[in-house]
């Protein structure tokens, strides 16, 4: 659906989703793979590989400009997933940077240890996983 660029509406405040006991919401994941299991243990594989990639340019990134694109790229995958709290930091980083606002060193540092979080969980549902 294509967006009215030419009366562009102020975005919403992030909502802030509740969170559920896992890092990745595994009922969103099988719904998006439509039930394949084997799917759904590669998309974790992938996004695993993406989420660590992604967050180490973050960390690397010197301009706004790349902070916001590694930003955008950690949300779209987090959402894809279920990974929720990874996707609901991310919007509002992403939210300060497009602001002007400066990057908060705590808060990429909270998004870190969420990061860490679901790829732990990742790793845990991937043990004894086919190949």
């Amino acid at each position: 659906m294509a967006r009215n660029t030419a009366a562009a509406k102020p975005e919403a405040a992030p909502q802030v989703r509740s969170r559920t006991m896992r890092p990745i919401d595994l009922v969103h994941l099988a719904k998006q793979c439509l039930g394949d299991e084997g799917l759904e243990l590669e998309i974790l594989r992938l996004f695993d590989t993406t989420i660590a990639t992604y967050y180490a340019r973050l960390r690397a990134a010197a301009t706004p400009e790349q902070i916001a694109m590694n930003l955008h790229a950690i949300k779209g995958a987090a959402s894809g997933v279920g990974a929720w709290t990874i996707a609901d930091m991310a919007v509002a980083l992403e939210a300060d940077i497009r602001g002007g606002q400066p990057m908060v060193a705590e808060r990429v540092d909270d998004l870190g240890l969420a990061v860490e979080d679901v790829r732990g969980y990742i790793a845990r549902l991937l043990v004894g996983a086919p190949e």
